[in-house]
């Protein structure tokens, strides 16, 4: 938690007696309890496009609004529409594509849109605030994890590092489709397949990249990592243009608070891959031994991308993440 939060959680706002997962977990989304058989699952997220169509950039916004419920095992319900718009700049028929966009994606995952607000902004702005529900007893967080657990990713790596080269104008027309196409896709049906295998330590990897919200489940859970980089899913082209000096600074900014806990023998650039930071990303799993095989002959089928990368260890004296 950032130190401007730290101070305000003293604060009786931010705490309450059904209030089951807070700010001060870290965790994808808030959760707090209605009674004994639900509660709310919480989550807001908006930012500038990633790509020029506006029509790709609000679907991308929904789907990465609703993978904060999905993260949690929750099932999404409401959303409603954040929009910052430069009225002075751009029109309002290219506001109703990307909003178009949005809601394309809100009904896919069977949630309805209740309204909204907006502002005028010096930059288009777009997302969601979004609330689903989740059973008290059923709830996912990134704090969970045991040594011995398979680490599991189901949406390939390197979506920043395609937008920072779609900006620069480096990004065929082929390495761009396949970005948009995992941005856009939800993470419901990898969701489902978690819940149904009573997975119970997860998270989406976004803006903190793999090794952040892989940090994240190391604290809460108390342990240490080892990733396997050769199992990781990687979108076509993002080596290139890595090599060829494209890198987001938000990226860079990840790896480096990471790297005084990472034990590794691999390149910087494989570790830059690591660390960047997703828009949409997919969901990071925790998953006890002997429900893998079942998990993951289910799960391929759902989402063909999703790949075993390594396993959840004891943690020792300090948590460690080892990329071998």
């Amino acid at each position: 938690m950032s130190q401007v939060l730290r101070p305000l959680t003293t604060q009786p706002a931010w705490s309450h007696p059904q209030l089951l997962v807070g700010v001060d977990s870290s965790d994808d989304a808030g959760v707090f309890r209605l009674d004994e058989d639900m509660a709310l699952v919480q989550t807001v997220d908006f930012f500038a496009p990633v790509v020029d169509e506006a029509f790709d950039w609000g679907r991308i916004a929904a789907a990465n609004a609703l993978s904060d419920v999905y993260a949690m095992g929750g099932r999404p319900l409401t959303a409603l529409q954040l929009v910052g718009w430069p009225r002075s700049k751009l029109s309002f028929s290219l506001l109703r594509e990307v909003m178009s966009g949005g809601a394309e994606a809100m009904a896919e995952a069977g949630a309805t849109v209740t309204g909204g607000h907006s502002i005028d902004s010096e930059v288009p702005l777009y997302g969601f605030a979004v609330t689903g529900t989740v059973g008290p007893g059923r709830i996912i967080t990134n704090q969970a994890a045991q040594p011995g657990d398979a680490m599991v990713l189901t949406k390939p790596l390197g979506t920043g590092v395609i937008a920072a080269g779609l900006k620069a104008g480096v990004v065929d027309r082929t390495v761009r489709d396949q970005a948009v196409e995992s941005m856009s896709a939800l993470n419901g049906a990898a969701a489902q397949v978690m819940i149904a295998n009573q997975v119970r330590c997860a998270t989406d990897v976004t803006g903190f990249g793999l090794i952040g919200h892989l940090r994240e489940i190391m604290a809460g859970s108390g342990v240490s990592s080892r990733v396997e980089m050769d199992r990781v899913p990687v979108l076509g082209g993002v080596l290139d243009l890595i090599r060829s000096g494209v890198y987001p600074g938000g990226s860079l900014r990840n790896l480096e608070s990471a790297e005084p806990s990472i034990r590794t023998s691999r390149s910087r650039t494989e570790l830059q891959i690591l660390a960047d930071a997703q828009t949409s990303g997919g969901l990071l799993m925790a998953v006890p031994s002997q429900h893998l095989d079942e998990m993951m002959s289910e799960l391929v089928q759902a989402v063909p991308a999703a790949a075993v990368i390594g396993e959840f260890t004891s943690a020792g004296p300090a948590p460690v993440l080892e990329v071998v």
